[in-house]
Formats: structure tokens, C-alpha cells, sequence
């Protein structure tokens, strides 16, 4: 093999040195407080199947797209699947993509244009980010959650150039955001763009299932991008929005047109997970909910809850300053038969590394309240 690259192993040996090495994790058979798996519904046996039945009564015996949506891969599923988002979130248009993050990458590198401003939150996901920066666009970062920030901030950047009709301003934020488990006042970033004629994208990836359709409807945005690969528990990503936008994004949107389709079994289970929901899924729902609410309670029995970041989603996060001792905490409870994943720096800045706990409808009471206990133990 040829040697490997000098300042790639430097790079290497920093990750190393401070303790933010990663590799991929086997599975241990724990307690899940870590997957995004919200409702339960990635092994729900109903969904599979539902989703064998789908396939063989449409004989549909091809397990790969052939192609490109564009070219080969553009199968009759995908009619189905776009034409239910539509229906079901009340958009004028739904363009699935293989992932959150394709869709993110080719929204964001395709739709602001030279000469537009993107005011982004500073804690959005990085596929927002790697997108935007892969635009021509003008981009910028507001304080997380902080509409005067991003009022002050547009006012002094933007200036006479929001006076030009041909000038495009883009706010984007998350419903819930994946690192902290909390919300913008979305009411409130949706009235300020209507008055000032600006463009809302919001994420909703870990929103849609947990709050049902989502924290934002359709009036209130120019677009929403939704996930299947959390609550859902399948696979891929849709962007909604109105006719134009998916006009367009299918003749710009890289990340698209460059890229296999999704086979017709990975449409069938985004199918049969949503046909699940509507039929059964409101008793997950309520347990997980319960869950969240059990949840909050024990942090505040225990005297812990000044240490999470406030949050009403299924995520809950506990702030460990330190690579090196948020690791230590996890591999505890991990011992103890519990998977909490640490989140380090630089994925999180550094001195707000912190145990991330993902709820569930399946975690139970006793569950909930052992992982809690073990921690009072360690801090």
C-alpha cells in the first residue's frame, strides 16, 4: 500500500490527542437511549409485513432503481409516495431524495443564487451548512433561537440591497434540533419573514412523527424538509414546497440528478410506515409523549434538571464539559447496560460536550428512572 499522507495523519493524531477519535461502534445489545428510532417503528414487524404484501401485489421484483431518477429510476413508487406527502402535509409539491442529508446538500448548494442572503441559525445541522457554502449566495449565522439576532443581523448586512426585487433572503432553521432538543418560536420566525418578505426553510427532521406532521404548516414556509430515517423508521428524505420549487430542484439539485433512486422496497416501507402510523400509531405516540413527560419529572426528583438543556422533544440533552469525561460517563452506563452516546467537540463546541439521551415509546418507566439514578451517582 502507498504511504499514507503526512498532514492526514497529523490530522489523525489530533483527533487522538484530544480524545475526539471516532470509530464505528458495534452493537452491545443495550438499553436504547441513543437511536433515532422515536416511535419504535424500524422493527415494527406490521410495517414489513405490509410492505412484502405492497411489493408482491404490485410484482415488483426488482431490488435496485437501475438508475438515476432522472434516467432509469423513477419507478411508480415514487408517483405514489410524492403524491401522499402532498396530501398529507398540504403542499402543493413533495421531491423525495435518498437522505436528510442529500436533500439539505441539494436544496441549499442549488436554490440561493449570487448576489441572495442566507441568515442560517448557528447551530443548524452541518448538511444545511455544507450546502449553503457550496452556493453562491451570501450566507451568515444568527444566535441560536434569537429572532431580535437575526433581525439586527439582517438589518445591518442586507441594508438597501432588500430593496431589490431580484435580491432573495433565506432564513433557515431546525423544528427541533438534533444536538440540544429544542425550538425556535417558529410562530413568531414565520411572522417576521411574512412581514419582511423573506423565504422560511425549516428542517423538521426530528420533529415529523414525534409532533405529527411537524411544528410548521405549509402557509408558513417557502420550504420543509422532512425525514423518514428518524420517527418514520425507514430511509430517505423529502423536500416540500410548491410546483416551481420541484421544478426547479429537479433540474439543479446535484444531489438528485447525480445520484441511484432509492430501490422500490425502501418506497414501500416509507409507505407502510406512514399507513402504519395513521392506523395504530397514536398509542406510540401517547406512550412516548408519556415517556418524555416521565422523563423531565425524574430529572427534577433527582435534582438534576438544571444540568439538561430545557427541551419538550424526545431529545434530552446533559451537559459534561470535557471529551474525556462525558466519554467516562457513557462507558459507565454503558457497563451499567445502557447506551447514551457522548457528544463531543468539535461536534459540539468545546466545554458544551454532553450525554445525549434519544426517548423512545418502547423505553419503560423503570428503564428511564435506572439510567437517571446511575447518573446521580457520577456527577
Amino acid at each position: 500500500m502507498p504511504k499514507f499522507p503526512r498532514k492526514l495523519e497529523e490530522k489523525l493524531q489530533k483527533r487522538i490527542d484530544d480524545n475526539a477519535f471516532r470509530e464505528l461502534p458495534k452493537k452491545q445489545g443495550l438499553v436504547d437511549f441513543s437511536s433515532n428510532d422515536y416511535l419504535g417503528l424500524a422493527k415494527c414487524k406490521t410495517i414489513l409485513e405490509s410492505v412484502e404484501a405492497r411489493l408482491k401485489k404490485l410484482q415488483i421484483d426488482s431490488h435496485g432503481s437501475s438508475g438515476s431518477r432522472l434516467l432509469t429510476g423513477n419507478h411508480r413508487l415514487y408517483e405514489e409516495v410524492e403524491s401522499f406527502l402532498c396530501n398529507h402535509y398540504q403542499f402543493e409539491s413533495a421531491l423525495v431524495f435518498n437522505s436528510g442529508y442529500d436533500a439539505n446538500i441539494g436544496f441549499f448548494s442549488s436554490i440561493p443564487q449570487k448576489g441572495d442572503f442566507v441568515f442560517y441559525d448557528e447551530l443548524s445541522h452541518a448538511s444545511i451548512r455544507e450546502g449553503i457554502a457550496m452556493s453562491n449566495a451570501k450566507s451568515y449565522k444568527f444566535a441560536h433561537n434569537d429572532l431580535e439576532n437575526l433581525r439586527g443581523k439582517i438589518d445591518k448586512l442586507v441594508g438597501i440591497q432588500s430593496e431589490d426585487p431580484n435580491v432573495e433572503i433565506y432564513v433557515v432553521t431546525e423544528s427541533v434540533f438534533s444536538m440540544d432538543g429544542d425550538s425556535p418560536d417558529l410562530k413568531a420566525f414565520s411572522q417576521f419573514c411574512s412581514e419582511r418578505g423573506l423565504n422560511l426553510v425549516v428542517d423538521e427532521a426530528h420533529a415529523i412523527g414525534v409532533f405529527g406532521t411537524g411544528l410548521i404548516d405549509a402557509k408558513a414556509v417557502f420550504a420543509k424538509i422532512i425525514t423518514f430515517g428518524k420517527a418514520l423508521g425507514c430511509h430517505g428524505a423529502a423536500i416540500l414546497g410548491g410546483e416551481r420549487l420541484k421544478d426547479y430542484l429537479v433540474n439543479f439539485a446535484r444531489s438528485l440528478i447525480y445520484t441511484t433512486a432509492l430501490p422500490p422496497h425502501s418506497l414501500a416501507v416509507i409507505q407502510g410506515s406512514y399507513e402504519y402510523l395513521q392506523e395504530k400509531g397514536s398509542e406510540r405516540k401517547e406512550q412516548l409523549e408519556a415517556n418524555i413527560d416521565f422523563f423531565k419529572q425524574e430529572m427534577e426528583r433527582l435534582n438534576i434538571g438544571g444540568k439538561f438543556i430545557p427541551s419538550n422533544s424526545a431529545i434530552h440533552c446533559m451537559l459534561v464539559p470535557g471529551n474525556e469525561k462525558v466519554k467516562k460517563l457513557s462507558n459507565i452506563l454503558a457497563k451499567a447496560g445502557f447506551e447514551v452516546k457522548p457528544i463531543l467537540s468539535p461536534t459540539v463546541k468545546k466545554g458544551e460536550e454532553r450525554l445525549r439521551f434519544c426517548l423512545h415509546a418502547y423505553n419503560s418507566k423503570e428503564e428511564i428512572s435506572n439510567v437517571l439514578e446511575i447518573i446521580t451517582k457520577h456527577i
